[in-house]
This record gives C-alpha cells, structure tokens and sequence, in this order.
C-alpha cells in the first residue's frame, strides 16, 4: 500500500485495498481448494476458466455508476486473485500463498497510515474548504476587475483577435483564476470523496460532515462564473459601444458591480470563518442598485437600438442625460454629442437668421454635418472613418445613412449586452445565497447576526 497526497485519499485506497484483497483470497482459496479435488487433468482447466469469469466480472461491475468509488477495489481483486490462484497452482499451497499476500498488506496500510497521520498530515476536508473559499473570492475579484476595465476603456487600445482566442490578458490576472474555477468540478467532487473517509478533525469536530454539500456550492457558483466569463467576453469583444455612451450608466453599472462584488466576498467569508450571517441588507443594496440600472436602461432606451435624433418633446431625457455626463467624468468628446443631439435645432435657427436671405439651406447646415461626421469618427463603430465610406461611395449619399445608422445601433447593443449579462449575474446570486444558508444549516456554523 502506498500513501497518497490527503489522508481521506489515503483511508480510501486502503479500505478498496483491504477488502479487495481479503475478498480475492477467500474467493481463490475456494476455487483451488475446488480444482484439486478435481483431479490433475482438469485442474488448469478450471483454475483458467475461473480467471477468465473473474476478470470480466470485476472488470463490467466497477464501470457500474454506484460502485465507481469502489474501482481500485475491483481491480485489486482482478491482480490479487490471479496472484494467489496460479501461486498456489505451481506451490500446491493456495493457503499460505493466501496468509502471506495478506500479511505483506496488512503491514502495508499500517505504516502508510501511521506515517500519514503523524508525519505532515493533509486533511482532504481542509483543502477543499479553502478551494471553495478562494474560488468566491476569484470570481468577485474579476468581475470588478471587468466592470473596471470596461467603464474606464475608451476603446483605442483593444489586443489583437489571435490574442483574444488565446486568452492573453497580462493586465487581467484575477481573469485566469476565474477561469480556473470553470474548470474546478472534478477537482471538488475529488477532494469531497476524500474528506468523507476521514475522521473528525481541527475546526471540522462532528461525524458525517456534509461535504456534498461543498460540491453543490462550488457548482452554484460556477454558474455565476460562467457569467463573468461572459462578461469578459464582451469586454474584448470587436464591437464595442461608444464611451460616452459607456458614461451614461457608469454610476448604476459600478453601484451593481460593486455590491454584487461585495456580497460574493461576504459569502466566502462566512463560509471561510464557519459563520452563519444574514445577508438581508446586502441583499437589499444589490436589489436596489440592480433596479436603479434597470431604471436608467429603461429611461435611455432609446439609445441602445439607434443613431437617435429626439423629437423636441423628449428634451428632460436629454437633460438628464446630460447631467449625467457632467457627473460621472468629463470628455470633450460628450460636447460634440450633446452639440449633435440636443443643440440640431437652435443652431440651425441661429443660422437661418444670421444667414443672408439668398444662401441655400445646404450652406447653413454644412457646420452641423461637420460635427456629425466628427462624431462618428469618434464613436462609431467600425472604426474606419467616414472619408473611407465617402470614397468608396462617391459621398455620403441618403442611401448609405441607413448602413451608418445600422452599424451604430450594433455597437450600442454591445452595452445593452453588458448590462443585461451583469443583471443575471446578479439573479444567480440569490440561488448562490441559497445554497450557502443550506451548507450552514447542515454544517452546523456558528450564528452571528448583522
């Protein structure tokens, strides 16, 4: 018997060995005792068949779903039988061919497990408790590391599409370690069948601790994984909405973020501490900031599908949105826009006036296209400028704005998707709240109120 990493790993393969091997040699002592009653001659034919029934026995019943835990154990069975039935066949003593195998595995398991337990033990149960606890706080810590990014990019920079299908992002390194945990299913299930083997020990005092209820946990929070990655996605994706457009909702989409974040880690923290908290008032702030996004969304619909010019009834949007501008965090750019949208109509009165009667209404408008064709420059996407449309084209034709205005509704929807990927993320976390409460309740954590 040899030692493994944890001592539940170790508990577990000794016991599989154990038994094995204490059921191989009752079983191979019967079947020689068997053969040489049998007479010389069918002696081998026997002892033959017999290994031929056994192998394939044992090797279709450890693929059984329920006995898979128990697989080192058939294949124990498997070597440690036809060990001791040809032994015994060319000894003629299957018996004490049987005492010795078992001897030289008794003393095997006892010195494993003595030097695992006294030497430097590792507890299988601890290392998944501090798994699961990292794991929270890899999964808060990208997801403000993305919302971060995604608030403060402008746009300019973005990597290169073969580094985005390689995943290389240097400046984002809590993004590998939430992607890490994407891929930590089998390492929890692993470590939990270990834990069960093991005895009370440290902070994990009482019989039968509910370490299943880990896996469930970790696979919860796997789920809101999967949304951070997809938020990750389409922070580097190649559409990208306009920055200013970003602004608009910067306070709401960093409030939510920020809570979300916030609650994640006080999650881990609890079950870091074995402490059982209650998470109304975090819950309530989240809500809360959750629908104030919601709320902006809502109220600025209108610039999440369109290039929109408003009407001159929807002017307190624009004035709040406006204000929003001012608050969040200045950019010459956003003057250009509120110039564009809100402005169209007053200048183009200012100049009819100050025109000479005899100027075309081509000439006075030619100022406000300047500043649309500016605008897009800046903001628009596919990056190419619109001189490269109007070359191609032959100008700016009434055709071609339908296209223009098209391809900026696609980059706006880019943020509609952020923010509605950041609202389910926010609706996993009450499932993940859930399944944290059910492993307090079971696990038995210390009460403390908030």
């Amino acid at each position: 018997m040899r030692m493994l990493f944890s001592q539940g790993a170790t508990f577990n393969r000794g016991f599989n060995r154990a038994l094995g091997s204490m059921l191989a040699g009752i079983l191979a002592i019967a079947v020689a005792q068997l053969a040489l009653q049998s007479g010389r001659v069918s002696e081998p034919i026997i002892i033959g068949i017999s290994i031929f029934l056994i192998g394939a026995i044992a090797s279709f019943m450890k693929l059984w779903p329920s006995l898979v835990p128990y697989e080192y154990g058939f294949r124990v069975i498997l070597f440690t039988y036809c060990l001791i039935i040809v032994s015994g066949y060319r000894m003629g003593n299957p018996i004490r061919t049987a005492m010795d195998r078992l001897y030289s595995i008794a003393i095997g398991g006892f010195v494993a497990v003595l030097v695992n337990v006294l030497v430097f033990p590792i507890w299988a149960g601890e290392q998944l408790h501090k798994e699961l606890v990292n794991s929270f706080n890899s999964v808060a810590d990208s997801l403000e590391e993305c919302v971060k990014k995604y608030l403060e990019d402008d746009g300019l920079d973005h990597p290169e599409f073969s580094k985005t299908l390689m995943d290389e992002f240097p400046d984002e390194p809590n993004y590998r370690r939430c992607k890490s945990t994407l891929n930590s299913s089998a390492k929890l299930e692993s470590l939990a069948i270990s834990a069960k083997w093991e005895p009370p020990h440290g902070r994990f005092q009482h019989f039968f601790y509910p370490w299943s209820e880990y896996v469930k946990v970790g696979a919860v929070l796997r789920y809101c994984a999967y949304e951070v990655m997809a938020l990750h996605g389409v922070l580097h994706s190649e559409i990208q909405a306009p920055y200013n457009l970003r602004l608009t909702f910067h306070s709401e989409i960093h409030e939510a973020a920020t809570h979300a974040a916030k609650l994640v880690r006080s999650l881990g923290k609890d079950i870091g501490d074995m402490k059982r908290s209650l998470k109304t008032s975090l819950l309530k702030k989240l809500h809360g900031s959750t629908e104030r996004l919601q709320r902006a969304i809502d109220m600025h619909s209108y610039l999440l599908t369109s290039n929109f010019d408003p009407p001159d009834n929807s002017s307190e949007p624009l004035t709040k949105l406006s204000h929003a501008f001012s608050t969040t965090l200045y950019d010459p750019s956003n003057l250009l826009t509120e110039f564009d949208s809100s402005g169209t109509e007053k200048n183009s009165n200012q100049t009819n006036q100050n025109a000479p009667s005899g100027t075309p209404p081509q000439q006075t408008e030619s100022y406000h296209e300047m500043m649309r064709k500016q605008s897009r420059r800046l903001h628009s996407w596919p990056s190419r400028e619109v001189e490269a449309f109007e070359e191609e084209e032959g100008g700016l034709s009434m055709e071609f704005l339908p296209r223009m205005r098209a391809l900026e509704g696609t980059a706006a929807l880019s943020l509609a998707n952020f923010t509605s990927l950041l609202i389910e993320f926010v609706a996993r976390l009450d499932h993940l709240v859930e399944a944290v409460d059910e492993l307090s309740k079971m696990a038995k954590f210390k009460h403390e109120g908030v």
